[in-house]
């Protein structure tokens, strides 16, 4: 029997190809290598911490084989949870908008969960959207008894970015010199950043926000329209050390830099994407030639065609 045989679409998490980039490239040389997140089975790198959150619950009796679950989601979570889920039995009560892409929450629903849509500000992301969504799922789960996954502070989705950093380590023979991440949670940031710098503490960590909500680097909060990202407010799990510079990406570059990495190297991304790799290719001005940055292709551009 094939040692590739997978006993279920769970299995098939992980252990994603990582592309050096040919066209994207900086002119001093410096290799960009992209994480190609968008091979899971939901086309999105939150494949990763669903499943590790659902995990962790099961391990220590906060989700019992009878239980629920329900979340507050901007899409790719909560489809990821979606699958999660459907493959383990568990109902799934997921709080979203429609500031996020219809293809996202067409497929949770499409996965068996079910969906209480909070109106947006003109389809964009704001503070206020956030924490409306957050207060929801807070309301459900105690009203139902639902395990809230609550990913804006749950640790358990470390474990997750740490096997993702190990998989970076062993794609690149250890040859990292900067990683570059957006944040959302801040989980994967941390996580990632963690896991590389215990194995090289010289390893610069770059941190990406909207232009348009600057509130890691002390700015206003503001809307904008990179699905994902940019709580609005600064999130329980970040940390001001995890990152030695923020970067600034507006939503206008985010998707030019998007529509860019498909038609120059074939690569469909969506917009958090776009927003790694403006930084990354800022990042890659201040290092010397032949220097590596890694950074993430978070999701399939599949899920953003609508938008």
């Amino acid at each position: 029997m094939t040692t590739n045989l997978r006993h279920d679409i769970l299995q098939c998490i992980g252990n994603t190809s990582l592309l050096a980039l040919r066209h994207i490239v900086p002119r001093n040389g410096v290799r960009i290598l992209l994480k190609l997140e968008s091979e899971n089975p939901t086309g999105s790198m939150k494949d990763r911490m669903a499943l590790a959150m659902i995990e962790a619950a099961e391990a220590d009796g906060r989700l019992t084989a009878n239980g629920s679950v329900v979340e507050y989601t901007g899409g790719s979570t909560g489809v990821s949870l979606s699958l999660i889920c459907a493959v383990k039995g568990y109902p799934l009560h997921i709080v979203t908008s429609d500031a996020f892409a219809r293809e996202k929450l067409e497929h949770m629903r499409v996965l068996g969960a079910r969906l209480q849509i909070v109106s947006s500000e003109s389809g964009r992301m704001t503070e206020k959207l956030t924490r409306d969504m957050v207060e929801a799922a807070r309301v459900i789960a105690e009203e139902t008894g639902s395990f809230w996954t609550d990913q804006l502070k749950n640790e358990d989705q470390f474990a997750a970015y740490r096997k993702l950093a190990d998989e970076i380590w062993t794609q690149t023979d250890g040859q990292v010199d900067a990683f570059v991440q957006s944040v959302g949670t801040a989980a994967s940031l941390r996580g990632t950043a963690d896991a590389l710098r215990r194995r090289n503490g010289k390893i610069r960590i770059v941190a990406v926000e909207p232009a348009e909500s600057p509130v890691l680097s002390g700015g206003q909060s503001g809307a904008h329209k990179i699905d994902g990202i940019g709580a609005g407010f600064v999130v329980p799990l970040w940390r001001n050390e995890i990152a030695g510079q923020i970067e600034q990406v507006s939503t206008e570059e985010a998707a030019a830099m998007a529509r860019r990495l498909a038609r120059e190297e074939g690569v469909f991304g969506g917009t958090s994407t776009g927003c790694n790799l403006v930084a990354a290719l800022r990042l890659a001005e201040q290092l010397e030639p032949g220097a590596t940055i890694v950074t993430i292709m978070c999701d399939t551009g599949m899920k953003y065609l609508s938008k």
